[in-house]
């Protein structure tokens, strides 16, 4: 499936706020020494959810809208991962420990 616009401008916007960059590659899109990130549609939360199944790191599906970031919110109540808006602010916090 190709990149959505917001999705590519949201995970850009996070990696330079992070200083790091975007991995449009498969994997996880945004990943540092301590954070791993997936920036997602409302279409593909479920896919960034199995993503950052791996990661031992605090971990965040990253919303590219408003509709995204409450169906993430709901797709994660109960985990380990968080989420985060697509300027990069969490919304809700990873409780996975920093390795």
């Amino acid at each position: 499936m190709a990149e959505s616009r917001s999705h590519k401008i949201a995970a850009n916007r996070i990696a330079r706020k992070l200083n790091t960059q975007y991995n449009n590659s498969d994997g996880v899109d945004i990943v540092t020494k301590n954070i791993a990130i997936e920036v997602e549609t409302e279409s593909t939360v479920k896919k960034g959810l199995r993503q950052l199944q791996g990661h031992k790191k605090p971990s965040y599906i990253a919303g590219a809208n408003q509709k995204t970031i409450k169906k993430a919110l709901e797709a994660t109540e109960g985990t380990t991962i968080g989420v985060m808006d697509s300027q990069g602010n969490i919304i809700k916090k990873s409780s996975r420990k920093k390795t």
